[in-house]
């Protein structure tokens, strides 16, 4: 079996890069529909931007970097 091209080839489908962004976006909406405070949708926004920066930028930077030193790819 060749080595996965992509961390996202050994995530399940709930960890998928569609997936983490349509969670978020749905918690950032349900917030300000349930809710209409502005200052907690934005505390919302900014936790899940940090959630989104974190799986969907440095972790997978992170796994191609060491799959790199690895010389796996």
């Amino acid at each position: 079996m060749p080595p996965p091209e992509s961390v996202w080839q050994l995530k399940p489908w709930w960890c998928q890069p569609w997936s983490i962004l349509l969670t978020g976006l749905a918690v950032v909406g349900a917030s300000w529909l349930l809710l209409h405070l502005w200052w907690i949708t934005a505390g919302a926004s900014v936790l899940i931007g940090a959630w989104w920066l974190l799986f969907l930028v440095l972790m997978p930077a992170a796994w191609k970097q060491s799959q790199a030193g690895e010389g796996g790819g």
